[in-house]
């Protein structure tokens, strides 16, 4: 691992330029970095419909930096931080794989430099706000005690917290209520910190989050419980993006983790315009599948103007996933299986169409996996050149920068035969209701929008008090294109059944809740914090599996 400075250095930053954290980690004062337009080009990962397991889409991602900096171009990654549901849950570490992967792994799982813990202690200080102000002016003051919207983060997963009651000591009040606990990944704290574009904004997003309504059911904000300068400033220092490195020396700002499903589920605009500002490629990624991930970056970060559009799409694609939705079980897909994995193809050849549908180039990285046949490689390519799509084998996981140079070749080769003619889904213009639908229509493959009585009451609630402007963020399940998880490949003519609708006003978008999307996860019978442990020397062990 090289002194952090050094890796700064490559991007022409000083070290008084730096917060350091140790000597592998640091922060970036963006105020310190020359003002001016993005001049890099930025490469969005996304992937097809993935296996519970993930397809590779960070490792892919970290994989191409690291190999367009060894064909002599100036790469830079920005990716999401880690949150420690996950790492101690079921997927375990979230900093890449095998030769492509963010170091030191160890911290950035963790602790990292403290970004997640100011999250939560901010959305918690509003929590405490609300509160104080229940407290001293009753249920029927300011704010409705019964129509309560905040609620509690914590960055674990924790079932017993979904469900709670408060209220119940007699300093209370006498006035008790259901709420809960979120993981702080769901926050809306952290979209909007993610969604700023500098700490002006930052404020000014805060103040305009909801948390509740009044006796006549308008909208009570942050700003009006006078909270949100204190929470800027637990934020002011994590809304500066963090600097370390891949393996193979590649510089990478890890800044930000949104929820995939609950909100927009990519890294902050801030390291990312940070990024186009110091070199001439950023590779970022989504959270999930095209239809989740990509569809958000294009409709909601894209509308900040903060970032430019994509120069090129990567989707990521395995043979096991297209066996997957071919009709194999998890535990047959390291077998052999060349017609489930062609029948499969029509779950990637669907993210390819939604890429396409907002008029930019995409490329398909086929992530290499050991179990792999080269008959299922063969069919693959050539099903790809019958469908003319531009793809490349990609094995970074296993040989690092030199296995994504293929990859880097046909991204590099798309951006100049395939010029982008980006177009939005839906215009701000349209009602909440169009835009579910045509989002649905457009990228799901749906039939019609169902919206439950609970959603409509919502809709028109939120419509009436003037904010029905906002985009849209479907939370759905990840592991299908419709809003049934046992939906594979690619379902067509299907309802999306709107369950509820959340308001997210300070991030700027309305969650339109189909089925049952947890916000706080649970552990597995048998959590990855079973094999973690600090041997005698204080080395952590584990994480990265």
């Amino acid at each position: 691992m090289k002194p952090i400075v050094e890796i700064a250095a490559k991007l022409g930053l000083g070290p008084d330029q730096l917060e350091l954290y140790g000597h592998d980690k640091a922060k970036v004062d963006p105020a310190t970095v020359k003002a001016g337009e993005p001049h890099g080009k930025l490469i969005l990962t996304t992937a097809m419909t993935p296996t519970p397991a993930g397809e590779g889409k960070t490792t892919t991602a970290i994989g191409l930096v690291d190999a367009l900096n060894l064909i002599g171009k100036k790469a830079v990654a920005a990716l999401r931080e880690p949150s420690l549901g996950p790492v101690f849950g079921m997927k375990g570490g979230a900093t890449g794989g095998g030769k492509a992967r963010v170091i030191p792994g160890e911290d950035i799982n963790l602790h990292f430099t403290g970004d997640i813990h100011a999250i939560s202690s901010a959305h918690n200080l509003l929590s405490a706000l609300v509160e104080n102000r229940i407290h001293f002016e009753g249920p029927a003051g300011l704010l409705d005690g019964r129509h309560i919207a905040w609620r509690r983060v914590v960055d674990m997963n924790d079932r017993a917290l979904r469900e709670i009651i408060v209220g119940l000591a007699e300093t209370y009040g006498g006035f008790a209520r259901e709420t809960g606990f979120d993981i702080t990944a769901a926050s809306e704290v952290m979209a909007v910190l993610c969604l700023s574009r500098d700490l002006a904004d930052l404020k000014a997003r805060l103040g305009r989050i909801v948390v509740g309504c009044s006796l006549d059911t308008k909208p009570v904000t942050a700003a009006m419980l006078k909270a949100t300068g204190a929470m800027t400033a637990l934020l002011r220092n994590a809304l500066r993006p963090n600097l370390v490195q891949t393996l193979e020396g590649s510089p990478a700002f890890i800044h930000g983790g949104p929820f995939a499903n609950i909100a927009h589920g990519t890294n902050s605009v801030i390291a990312t315009g940070l990024a186009l500002r110091l070199a001439d490629y950023v590779v970022t990624e989504c959270g999930f599948g095209s239809d989740l991930g990509a569809e958000k970056f294009f409709d909601i970060v894209l509308r900040t103007g903060a970032v430019p559009t994509p120069s090129a799409v990567v989707i990521v694609a395995t043979l096991r996933s297209l066996k997957y939705h071919g009709g194999v079980k998890l535990d047959a897909l390291k077998q052999e299986n060349v017609a489930a994995m062609e029948k499969g193809y029509e779950n990637l050849q669907a993210h390819v169409d939604i890429v396409r549908r907002f008029g930019l180039p995409v490329v398909v990285a086929l992530n290499r996996f050991p179990t792999d046949t080269k008959a299922e490689i063969d069919a693959f390519a050539a099903l790809a050149r019958k469908k003319r799509l531009r793809y490349a084998l990609s094995d970074v996981y296993g040989s690092g920068g030199p296995g994504g140079v293929e990859l880097a070749g046909e991204v590099l080769a798309a951006m100049v035969s395939e010029p982008s003619a980006f177009r939005f889904l839906y215009p701000l213009e349209a009602t909440i209701v169009e835009k579910i639908e045509t989002i649905a229509r457009e990228v799901y493959g749906a039939d019609r929008v169902v919206l439950e009585s609970g959603a409509k009451k919502k809709l028109k609630r939120y419509e009436d008090n003037g904010f029905g402007g906002l985009a849209v963020c479907v939370a759905k399940t990840q592991y299908s294109l419709s809003d049934d998880p046992k939906l594979l490949g690619r379902p067509k003519g299907f309802p999306l059944t709107v369950t509820d609708l959340l308001l997210s006003a300070g991030a700027g978008f309305i969650v339109a809740q189909c089925g049952d999307v947890m916000t706080m996860p649970g552990m597995p019978k048998s959590p990855a914090a079973e094999r973690i442990d600090v041997t005698e020397d204080g080395e952590i062990v584990g994480i990265l599996g």
